[in-house]
């Protein structure tokens, strides 16, 4: 049983695709080398979830900040929609203390579709803006919603990134074949 491969150079020895990522998340553990950008809580309006919107400037030659500012506003819209209290934030408490919380077992609460909404969002912005310039953010999730953070790729990545980006069924079909060796 062979193992998947771990260096570049096994990489491009993949059949029928070389020199791309299966995808982001081993594109981010290569990245892990590479400079971050961090961008900081802002608690100016007390302790709901907010980033920062200033432009970093690290990012200049990087990024255009109108893209890059959206990205974060559209994040703050979002967590600000995951921790809006309605009626339905109502209702599910209720359920929850009528069930001892066993009622979210069975459901997914509003908060928890929002953060995947979130989630969604980022890897799109990944695929679309961020990788294609040699940049990944990261979902504040992971980072316990303490910052959002940037990875600024080394250049040898980026043919690597683009690679990934444009060739799509090229990456699915090394997967499978890959898949098929190891079994």
């Amino acid at each position: 049983m062979s193992s998947a491969p771990r260096t570049a150079t096994e990489r491009t020895k993949l059949p029928y695709c070389h020199e791309s990522f299966h995808n982001l998340q081993e594109l981010r553990h290569s990245a892990s080398l590479a400079n971050k950008v961090f961008i900081q809580r802002d608690y100016t309006d007390g302790t709901i979830c907010k980033f920062q919107t200033k432009f970093p400037s690290e990012l200049d030659s990087r990024i255009e900040r109108t893209l890059f500012e959206d990205t974060v506003k559209m994040l703050n819209n979002y967590y600000a929609e995951a921790e809006k209290i309605g009626g339905q934030s109502y209702i599910e408490g209720c359920l929850a203390c009528l069930t001892v919380y066993l009622v979210f077992l069975c459901i997914e609460t509003r908060y928890e579709k929002v953060l995947k909404k979130i989630s969604r969002y980022i890897q799109e912005q990944n695929e679309k803006v961020y990788a294609p310039r040699g940049l990944l953010i990261t979902d504040p999730i992971e980072r316990g919603m303490r910052v959002v953070s940037l990875q600024s790729l080394s250049s040898s990545l980026g043919c690597r990134i683009n690679s990934f980006i444009t060739s799509s069924f090229c990456v699915r079909f090394a997967i499978i074949a890959t898949l098929k060796t190891r079994l």
